[in-house]
């Protein structure tokens, strides 16, 4: 698009020469800028992006800088107007999901479903949401994408409040629409998971009539959706329509089991760690049969699926046998009891003793304490060895593991990343394993970087 083309379809004045064409996907660090791309300068509280616009093609921004820019009111607002427009002009079906854990390994599994589709007969070019990118900015920086060739467009869609989705949904109308689960990730923003359900259902009021919407049956707040849209429903779960059974995990933790649908089963065996996973891949499963993929095809393609994102239960090992599972990117209650219990499930197939570093879970509200205290008693029933709680904020995890009655191991709470790093050098020995979890700004993976670059 020329950029008097994006001023059509956002508002705004051109500065500079309205015929320069924008050729490369938006976006907005301009750390990384795009070759064509449209970068687009957002003034916040600590940087104003108009400063960092020198090196960029085209700006979209609230003021005239010294590269052709199309001047709006809102930056922001008008990002969103040009990916509905170019969404509207590819034809690209959308399938969106939300959910308090589990996203971005559903989106994963989805997209790489739906990539390898052509082998069931359905032609398929997929864009998928990159890392975390799921917010008001994150969504329209996925549509904008997309080419003239993309078919499907795997939207993962976050909210922190009444009505970010619904947002969401005007600038990527979704015509397939998933729903997780409802647990307490963000629960200080909203106050109960109650709320958090009003927040979550509004992906599936955006879907029209021939639209579907694909629940969890296991999770009551998510199954009392369907009375929320008006397209059919498909459930997922193991009580679901797309469901699940025989689960097995191997010496690494790598789920195998059955997928059901109408009644016939198909085996898979999952490359990722962690029994949740199984819930995931259902999920994308379930996602990609409502856009016509065939359940023995997604089948397959489940089990070929890499990890797609980066420090989600990453699985290493190293020279001399110590196991580190990386899944340092973010953490709530939920996503941290699931990673304990797959750290258990190695420890136990493997005759390995299991080590749990742990950094805080952030965004919890007034109960974040009592919540790290509770993760604490589920890791020591679960039967980890060690726990290695890093900095005061997640001193609960020991408070809670030391509380439960026969628990033999250890809890240690530590100042920081450096001597978190420091005790488990020290302690962990070749054969063991050791989980690193924490929320984002935690930056406990260069506990778990540190670890992999040890020799002994």
């Amino acid at each position: 698009m020329t950029l008097d083309e994006v001023t059509a379809a956002v508002g705004g004045v051109v500065h500079g020469d309205g015929t320069v064409q924008v050729t490369g996907p938006a976006y907005v660090d301009s750390r990384a800028p795009v070759v064509g791309g449209l970068f687009v300068a957002i003034a916040g509280e600590r940087v104003d992006g108009h400063a960092y616009a020198d090196h960029a093609h085209a700006v979209l921004g609230s003021r005239p800088t010294g590269r052709p820019t199309v001047v709006v009111d809102d930056p922001v607002a008008a990002l969103g107007r040009l990916a509905r427009h170019v969404l509207d002009r590819t034809g690209a079906a959308v399938l969106a999901l939300t959910g308090s854990q589990g996203k971005t390994g559903t989106k994963d599994y989805l997209a790489h479903v739906l990539g390898t589709a052509a082998g069931s007969g359905l032609p398929a070019s997929t864009v998928a949401t990159q890392g975390n990118l799921n917010n008001e900015l994150g969504v329209p920086l996925t549509v904008l994408r997309a080419t003239a060739d993309t078919t499907h467009l795997v939207v993962e869609m976050g909210a922190r409040g009444i009505g970010h989705i619904g947002y969401l949904c005007r600038v990527a109308p979704p015509v397939v629409a998933g729903v997780l689960n409802v647990g307490t990730a963000h629960l200080g923003e909203f106050g109960s998971r109650e709320a958090i359900a009003r927040a979550k259902g509004e992906i599936v009021e955006a879907l029209p009539e021939g639209g579907t919407a694909v629940l969890n049956a296991d999770d009551p707040l998510v199954a009392a959706m369907a009375g929320r849209t008006a397209g059919r429903v498909l459930s997922f779960g193991e009580r679901g329509d797309v469901a699940w059974r025989r689960l097995e995990l191997d010496d690494l933790g790598r789920p195998s089991f059955e997928l059901g649908v109408g009644g016939a089963w198909h085996p898979v065996t999952l490359r990722q760690v962690g029994a949740h996973q199984v819930a995931n891949a259902t999920a994308a499963a379930a996602m990609a049969l409502a856009a016509g993929v065939d359940p023995e095809a997604a089948a397959e393609a489940l089990g070929t699926a890499e990890p797609g994102s980066r420090w989600r239960m990453e699985v290493h090992e190293r020279a001399d046998g110590l196991v580190v599972v990386n899944d340092a990117y973010n953490a709530n209650p939920a996503s941290v009891r699931a990673a304990l219990e797959a750290l258990a499930a190695i420890g136990r197939r493997g005759a390995r003793r299991t080590v749990a570093v742990l950094g805080e879970m952030r965004e919890l509200g007034p109960t974040a304490h009592e919540d790290h205290v509770a993760v604490g008693r589920a890791a020591a029933e679960a039967g980890v060895d060690v726990v290695v709680a890093v900095g005061e904020p997640a001193a609960g995890f020991v408070t809670g593991a030391r509380e439960v009655p026969g628990w033999t191991g250890e809890a240690i709470l530590t100042a920081g990343r450096d001597e978190a790093l420091s005790w488990v050098r020290k302690n962990a020995a070749a054969g063991d394993a050791v989980l690193v979890k924490a929320s984002r700004g935690v930056a406990l993976e260069v506990v778990a970087e540190g670890l992999l670059e040890a020799s002994t």
